[in-house]
């Protein structure tokens, strides 16, 4: 059974820096295609980064320049480091995998079949 656990989040100052990982159990993560997504209240959920079986990655608009998603396939862990935090970046952040088929639609939740918890990610000004 997939299970997938995230961890890192926290508040932190506008510009500062956070880490977040992602556990992953009951599959390969290098098998696979893993992907962070965020949230806010009364809104669906938002592609953040996504990184494929092969380590190719891609990042919403909105991060680029800022985070950077990575994994650890030893580890069997995924990680999304978060600089130049903005208030605007406050959000619960999803991880999720599903088996890889290319990014292409990475972006929409029904791409992946398997998600986290979520962690608390707080921005302030």
């Amino acid at each position: 059974q997939v299970q997938l656990v995230e961890s890192g989040g926290g508040s932190v100052q506008a510009g500062g820096s956070l880490r977040l990982s992602c556990g992953a159990s009951g599959y390969t993560l290098s098998s696979y295609c893993m992907a962070w997504f965020r949230q806010t209240p009364g809104k669906g959920r938002e592609g953040v980064a996504a990184i494929d079986s092969d380590g190719s990655t891609i990042y919403a608009d909105s991060v680029k320049g800022r985070f950077t998603i990575s994994k650890d396939n030893a580890k069997n862990t995924l990680y999304l480091q978060m600089n130049s935090l903005k208030p605007e970046d406050t959000a619960m952040y999803y991880c999720a995998a599903d088996l890889s088929r290319g990014l292409m639609g990475w972006a929409t939740e029904s791409y992946f079949g398997y998600w986290g918890q979520g962690t608390q990610v707080t921005v302030s000004s």
